[in-house]
């Protein structure tokens, strides 16, 4: 079962990646390193426009503009925006929070996220490629005791005999592992450098250094 939409403000980063640093307690603070650059705002889509919904579109980064084909240098000239940016991201909001996204403006990082908030941060796991149950579920394996051979990592039975007669869907086998959109709910913002574009982040998120995530606010804050 799914859970809620987030439908709150957020931003599109940069993964730098993980270092660690002292609280006021001198406890050390295992941290995700994350570069949120002003994010240009594309597009706001609102229910009385074409598209029916309200959501902001975000841009991040920078390339050159000959990567881009016409339609696409044409939207983003419909928003003023240049030079074109690397990666465009769609944001569902609610109404309330659409005053933080100026069409053709920036949003920075302290306009969106304080010292002490928590967030949702999604991105592309690590592709870990074709993996066993044991790494990809955690099977435990079987026993090596006298009289097992050739067996020890295996996944044990998947079928049901006569009826049904077949293996269900989702039976956890074998397969590829990570390479999908993963998303680390309310883990906490406990440093944020307005002057470098920077968010220090209580722990490990999704995805490679350098890859693109999307950070927002918790939407299930504890």
């Amino acid at each position: 079962m799914r859970g809620p939409m987030n439908t709150r403000p957020g931003m599109v980063g940069r993964k730098v990646g993980m270092t660690q640093i002292f609280n006021d307690d001198g406890d050390v603070l295992p941290v995700t390193v994350i570069e949120a650059d002003p994010n240009v705002v594309v597009r706001i889509k609102t229910p009385e426009g074409p598209d029916g919904y309200t959501a902001v579109q975000l841009g991040f980064g920078e390339q050159k503009p000959s990567r881009l084909n016409r339609p696409e240098l044409g939207h983003l000239a419909g928003a003023g925006v240049s030079p074109p940016p690397r990666v465009l991201k769609e944001m569902r909001v609610e109404a309330e929070f659409l005053p933080l996204y100026p069409k053709g403006g920036h949003v920075r990082v302290e306009d969106v996220f304080q010292v002490g908030d928590l967030v949702d941060v999604t991105g592309i796991s690590k592709g870990r490629g074709f993996a066993g149950v044991m790494r990809r579920h955690h099977f435990k394996g079987f026993e090596s005791s006298h009289g097992t051979h050739e067996f020890f990592r295996h996944g044990g039975s998947i079928g049901t005999r006569l009826t049904p007669g077949m293996v269900f869907k989702g039976k956890r086998m074998s397969g590829q592992l990570g390479a999908r959109r993963a998303t680390v709910q309310n883990i906490r913002v406990v440093r944020v450098d307005a002057e470098k574009h920077l968010l220090y982040i209580l722990g490990s998120v999704p995805g490679p250094c350098g890859a693109t995530i999307q950070i927002r606010k918790a939407v299930r804050a504890r």
